[in-house]
């Protein structure tokens, strides 16, 4: 049987679009599913779209996200070059011999020829090139004398044609609708679409995947391996990432890469699992996976063939679960730099880690400060209706009777600690008559003066300290008490 080989050939063109990184993610599940070879091979033959820096944001996106692979520019292999720019020479010999099976053909016409052909077509243009019916004569004149030309394909009329995908199943396409599209341009550089298939066949890649857009071409890429008498390789088009119904995901159009979700606080591990299940679906109801894990049940007949919207609400929620299933070393290290931003003072910040540990969903610094910001920029002037809880019971009148009896509970401990805090705010409820609630959300309220925080009152109170804790609730009486005996 053959080998499965997979490989990822992206331009440098920019950062990582997100279906992008879905392709070689699927590339590289097919072939370790297989125990196969997963390739990295660049794609630069289009000099004047490079950005420069681009292949190392390829390398470091990869390697960040696990899909190592097994040949590639960096590491060689054996059937390199693995850039191809460096493999320049050997296309124009292709091109020449396609042209000796029939497969392609000279073109020395102008751009002006092209544009006369386009406007008197419109919308349907689709280049009749004259340059296919000239005699070997009148062709070896044209190239003694120098003419600039390209290498076209020649597509053969009046000809069906089909093919078998993995997601769409049986591919029929009439070759009177194909384009004799160019193979070789006038600089000797090779288009993408003939590069990429001498390529494929030379590092022989048994599964090319690629986006649902190349199902009508691909059939004049088969063309070009049935001429040359290669096997074709077997087809996963992949439907495309949405943003919505109906736009696409595009860095046109300044939509997320993954370089922006990193920065925006999401994990690899998460966004790698979220963008698994774009356009896949195990045969469960489960939805974490590890990337070990997609490579034990992926498989290729469970593509969709309906676009995948990317919902960004669905990927948070899935990096709020990986957050939370982080042992606490692992977090307290992932969220240390951030923390010790976020506060000022002296404080525990692996306790304030455990807290926020189940509350937050995305790692970044407007993220983890905006719920411990009350510890060291307190607003005085919080909303005093914040007091009023109807499910616990708690309204302004009530509050200040809590606040009281806990300020004079709490004002002769020695031991600010969380077992004895715990011990006397629980015994506060008893003791007024009241439900937990009723006493807690007023002295959780006066401690943050926010409406959601980490951790409850004893947490709070604890992280804050005796002094500050008990100015803060001597403050929430002296507010209440005076918004109560205002007359308006």
């Amino acid at each position: 049987m053959k080998k499965t080989r997979t490989r990822f050939a992206p331009s440098p063109t920019g950062y990582m679009h997100i279906g992008n990184l879905r392709t070689a993610l699927f590339e590289y599940l097919i072939a370790k599913h297989d125990d196969g070879d997963f390739l990295l091979r660049i794609e630069d033959t289009d000099q004047e779209r490079q950005v420069e820096g681009a292949v190392e944001i390829i390398y470091d996106t990869l390697k960040t996200c696990g899909l190592n692979w097994d040949e590639g520019p960096d590491i060689g292999g054996d059937f390199g070059p693995y850039i191809q720019s460096e493999r320049l020479p050997m296309y124009k010999g292709y091109a020449e011999k396609l042209i000796e099976l029939g497969g392609a053909h000279y073109c020395f016409c102008k751009e002006e020829d092209l544009e006369k052909q386009r406007a008197e077509q419109g919308d349907s243009f689709k280049f009749d090139d004259p340059c296919k019916y000239l005699s070997q004569d009148e062709i070896q004149a044209k190239l003694d004398a120098g003419e600039p030309y390209v290498i076209r394909q020649t597509i053969p009329e009046h000809v069906m044609t089909s093919y078998e995908d993995q997601v769409y199943g049986t591919i029929d396409v009439d070759a009177d609708d194909l384009d004799e599209q160019v193979l070789l341009k006038s600089d000797g550089y090779p288009t993408y679409n003939f590069a990429n298939v001498i390529d494929d066949h030379q590092m022989e890649i048994s599964h090319v995947v690629r986006g649902n857009e190349y199902l009508s071409s691909t059939p004049k890429y088969n063309m070009l391996y049935d001429a040359y008498g290669w096997e074709r390789p077997t087809y996963v088009h992949v439907p495309p990432v949405m943003k919505d119904e109906k736009h696409k995901l595009s860095k046109r159009n300044g939509d997320a890469s993954f370089q922006d979700l990193v920065a925006k606080g999401y994990l690899p591990e998460a966004i790698i699992n979220y963008i698994a299940l774009l356009g896949w679906s195990p045969e469960t109801d489960e939805e974490i996976y590890s990337l070990d894990e997609l490579v034990k049940i992926f498989d290729i007949h469970r593509i969709s063939k309906r676009p995948a919207i990317f919902d960004i609400e669905k990927l948070t929620w899935m990096n709020g679960v990986y957050l939370r299933n982080m042992d606490d070393e692992t977090f307290y290290e992932a969220v240390r730099p951030y923390l010790e931003k976020a506060v000022e003072k002296e404080y525990d910040l692996r306790y304030i880690a455990k807290l926020i540990q189940p509350r937050i969903e995305r790692l970044n610094q407007d993220d983890i400060s905006e719920p411990v910001d009350f510890l060291d920029h307190f607003d005085e002037n919080y909303d005093l209706e914040m007091y009023r809880h109807k499910r616990q019971k708690s309204t302004k009148e009530k509050s200040v009777v809590s606040l009281k009896a806990a300020v004079d509970a709490l004002q002769p401990l020695t031991d600010w600690n969380e077992e004895t805090l715990q011990e006397t705010m629980m015994a506060l409820p008893t003791q007024l008559g009241v439900k937990n609630g009723v006493v807690l959300w007023p002295i959780r309220t006066a401690l943050s003066g926010k409406r959601v925080t980490p951790g409850g009152a004893i947490e709070l109170a604890y992280m804050l300290g005796k002094e500050e804790s008990l100015r803060r609730l001597q403050l929430g009486i002296d507010r209440l008490e005076a918004d109560l005996n205002d007359p308006e």
